[in-house]
């Protein structure tokens, strides 16, 4: 006669091993490590992103807070420092009047990126106004609109603002920043109405409208409320890329001297002051004009980027 034995499962080392281990949980240095090697991996994936934003903010510091970079005086003259060459003191050199120039681009960027920023708000909102008008109404309102539209755009805009800027200055006998960007900013008008009124069009037709104006809403009241909010969207990323047309656009003025006016500095105006030097003395215009193709270039990349999410 035999014992049965009891039935107890057997169990490999193996199984035994694979049954215990189970997975630890992350604690915070694993997380922080984590997030690090993502973050890492994404800056390399996108380097030209990330060097045109920090182009940019660098830009903008210097516009908010030039003090911080630099201890010159932009319009002080020193007569014993006349067009000295880049050096350890004078990181771009300093002008004629031995003023240092990498002070004077530092300041200058306040002048710019001002007169850009109000370009693109003018911009903007006339742009918003007026496609908006045009694509809800219709009728009348949109074909009076497209015509304007279409002529301002066959215009060269550069050539459109030159005209506005020289046509006011000789009602007012004034120019400056202000009268340059308000040129630059209805000039781009169109280009922002035309995007708008093709928005309004697709926004007009969705049900959340509809229901409005089922409702008894007030076409003001939709248009505020529904309708422009969800237009705008996709004007973001031509807002990035006009800023740094609006950059081009205000330095140009500026360089043939219909915009801000010596001695506040203007990186347009760091151009056109040294360009009489440009043979011998290439650095008076060399570093303000890198300074302006940075920072056009970084808007434009970062309009790129931008309007790549938004397709996706």
């Amino acid at each position: 006669m035999t014992l049965l034995e009891p039935n107890v499962p057997v169990t490999t080392p193996s199984e035994t091993g694979s049954a215990s281990a189970e997975p630890a949980p992350k604690g915070s240095a694993g997380q922080t490590e984590s997030r690090t090697r993502r973050a890492v991996r994404w800056i390399r994936g996108h380097w030209g992103l990330v060097l045109a934003v920090t182009v940019f903010t660098l830009a903008i510091a210097w516009a908010i807070v030039p003090g911080i970079f630099t201890g010159y005086d932009p319009i002080a003259i020193d007569n014993t420092a006349r067009l000295q060459p880049p050096s350890a003191d004078h990181w771009f050199g300093t002008d004629l009047l031995g003023r240092d120039l990498y002070a004077r681009t530092v300041y200058g960027s306040r002048a710019s990126l001002l007169g850009a920023s109000l370009a693109v708000a003018v911009a903007v909102l006339v742009g918003s106004v007026l496609g908006a008008v045009a694509g809800w109404f219709g009728g009348i309102a949109d074909s009076a609109a497209m015509r304007l539209i279409d002529v301002v755009l066959s215009i060269p805009g550069f050539l459109l603002a030159i005209t506005i800027v020289v046509v006011y200055s000789a009602q007012t006998g004034r120019t400056g920043l202000v009268p340059a960007a308000l040129a630059v900013g209805l000039t781009s008008a169109a280009t922002f109405a035309r995007l708008i009124r093709a928005e309004v069009l697709k926004v007009r037709t969705s049900n959340y409208v509809e229901a409005a104006v089922t409702s008894g809403a007030r076409s003001s009241t939709i248009l505020i409320r529904h309708v422009l909010p969800n237009s705008l969207t996709p004007t973001i990323s031509l807002i990035t890329v006009q800023l740094g047309i609006a950059i081009i656009w205000i330095a140009s003025l500026s360089f043939l001297g219909l915009g801000q006016q010596p001695p506040a500095p203007e990186w347009g105006l760091l151009v056109a002051d040294g360009r009489k030097y440009i043979a011998t003395r290439g650095w008076l215009t060399l570093y303000p004009a890198l300074t302006i193709v940075a920072v056009v270039l970084s808007t434009n990349h970062i309009s790129r980027h931008l309007s790549k999410r938004s397709s996706s």
